[in-house]
């Protein structure tokens, strides 16, 4: 029998910032973790972080800064190649249609 592993989500610091923030705002933390499907555990954690030192609480570190940086570069290349695929489909889609219609028009 092969158990599937569950992956670990991660948050950016802003959506940290943004839960820690309702939380702040009087909401409760078992509300905030209902309205974002987080464990309570997890927000009370973020909040402690948070008031412990609310300028450095969500910063990545350097390999995920890394990670992040590295992803940012396949997806710039892959939209690259992507938008050079678009280019040529509509070139060849513009001779498709002007063949098309050269051959209806009457001689």
């Amino acid at each position: 029998m092969h158990i599937m592993s569950k992956s670990r989500r991660s948050f950016t610091a802003e959506f940290k910032l943004q839960v820690v923030r309702e939380v702040e705002a009087d909401a409760t933390v078992a509300c905030v973790a209902r309205l974002h499907q987080l464990h309570p555990n997890l927000i009370s954690h973020w909040c402690t972080q948070y008031r412990a030192n609310p300028q450095t609480a969500f910063r990545q570190s350097a390999r995920g800064q890394q990670q992040e940086a590295q992803r940012v570069a396949e997806l710039e290349q892959m939209v690259g190649k992507l938008t050079m695929e678009n280019q040529f489909l509509k070139k060849v889609l513009e001779r498709l249609e002007r063949h098309a219609k050269e051959r209806n028009t009457p001689h």
